[in-house]
């Protein structure tokens, strides 16, 4: 009897398969857990305004009307961009005001809206965007970024 010395064909074959079905569902599960992480350090960007505004409030006893004005927070990330003010709360009658954040890389903008009725920090989101990519306590407390 001659001894093998390789792989045959059919368990080369076999191999190759079991790798294609371990991509195809790695990739995808992947590609999902990348605009997650983007989508939370836009989220944790905007959190990092939270304490500042509310200072600012104390103090000021309104809404801020920029950036600059609550101090060095940092305001962009590797995949989050230009952190903006929106509404003007207090000082200009509305209800809520808020920031926004817009991503690099994704079609979607997530924002943090502060209400001056509830004095509450609510995540939100521009119309159209999936909010599967939102952190699950930032899904049950849903608002509308304008």
């Amino acid at each position: 009897m001659k001894k093998q010395l390789g792989f045959t064909l059919i368990e080369l074959m076999i191999v190759v398969a079991i790798i294609g079905i371990l991509a195809a569902v790695a990739i995808p599960a992947y590609s999902d857990y990348l605009k997650r992480s983007q989508v939370t350090e836009a989220v944790n960007l905007l959190g990092g305004f939270k304490t500042p505004t509310e200072e600012f409030l104390g103090t000021m006893g309104h809404f801020p009307s920029t950036i600059a004005s609550l101090g060095d927070a940092k305001t962009a990330g590797k995949y989050a961009t230009g952190i903006e003010i929106r509404g003007g709360g207090a000082e200009t009658g509305e209800d809520t005001s808020g920031f926004r954040s817009e991503f690099k890389t994704l079609d979607g903008v997530v924002c943090l809206m502060y209400s001056f009725d509830n004095k509450v920090w609510t995540c939100g989101h521009a119309a159209g965007f999936n909010t599967s990519y939102l952190s699950q306590s930032c899904r049950t407390e849903l608002g509308a970024c304008n």
